[in-house]
């Protein structure tokens, strides 16, 4: 490891990650009018984002930060693609990686990489289904939209809530930091689709102050020791292609896993892309 990451990786560790995050979600969820508008105010300007895409432009109609960050978009701006099997990206970000799930290792950034057992939750037997599968991870900036949306029509079968740090995932950070993701607190949802599982990975990061899902609400916090599992065999929820699924109350980034020989991603797919939610990413192999 060079002088950089090291130092990279020193300064991060070090850092009270949930305690940061704690004190940052009281201010993103203060309804104070002066306080909101300036701090929104700064992001928008300092970050470069569209308030024309917002179905709200108007900052007053926040209550709070946390309702800008979570802002809904004019559908009409992120058409979903109609191709028959096609992959949607599940979000507005940029490919951090994408590719085969080798051996069941995933790939991080340029020499790291970390299990998809550990980002599962240490369980083989759920990480089984995705070896020798594909794999994309795809981070989302302060500017971008913070809805989560599917992929591909889903079942869920199960979610779990694996606690862990709060590492940054920006670039330097993902380069300096080892098994980066599968250390990140973060919230996995196991779906059944028509070409098999498919795992939606919500990884948590800095001054992330809580991630939910539309079944459940808000997953995290609470922040707990141990993991926490549901199952859904019996009314299980039927989201389909496009539906959203999650949110970011802060700005991270999603690990979608597919089985082996299920899919392929598009030629141009690949790390350092932008990406638009609902555009296709992806072929099923139908």
């Amino acid at each position: 490891m060079n002088v950089k990451n090291t130092l990279v990786e020193l300064s991060q560790t070090i850092l009270p990650h949930h305690l940061l995050s704690q004190m940052v979600s009281k201010f993103t969820h203060c309804e104070n009018v002066q306080w909101k508008n300036f701090f929104t105010r700064q992001i928008i300007q300092r970050y470069g984002v569209n308030m024309d895409e917002a179905v709200t432009p108007d900052l007053n109609s926040f209550k709070s930060f946390n309702e800008f960050f979570t802002r809904e978009l004019k559908p009409e701006l992120r058409p979903l693609t109609t191709e028959r099997g096609a992959i949607a990206s599940p979000a507005d970000g940029a490919v951090s990686q994408a590719g085969k799930i080798t051996h069941g290792d995933i790939f991080q950034a340029k020499g790291k990489s970390f299990t998809a057992t550990d980002l599962l939750g240490g369980d083989a037997q759920r990480a089984e289904k995705f070896n020798d599968g594909e794999f994309t991870t795809i981070y989302l900036s302060p500017k971008d939209y913070h809805r989560l949306h599917m992929p591909v029509t889903g079942t869920l079968r199960e979610m779990v809530h694996i606690p862990g740090r709060l590492f940054s995932v920006n670039a330097a950070t993902t380069e300096a930091v080892p098994r980066l993701f599968a250390r990140n607190e973060r919230v996995v949802a196991i779906f059944d689709t028509e070409i098999g599982q498919m795992a939606l990975v919500l990884v948590g990061a800095i001054f992330v102050s809580s991630i939910e899902t539309v079944w459940h609400g808000v997953v995290t916090p609470p922040t707990i020791k141990t993991v926490r599992t549901w199952k859904y065999e019996t009314d299980a929820p039927i989201l389909k292609i496009g539906e959203e699924m999650g949110r970011f109350n802060m700005g991270s980034t999603i690990i979608v896993l597919f089985e082996k020989d299920k899919m392929n991603w598009n030629a141009d797919f690949t790390a350092g892309k932008v990406v638009k939610l609902g555009e296709k990413i992806g072929k099923q192999n139908v």
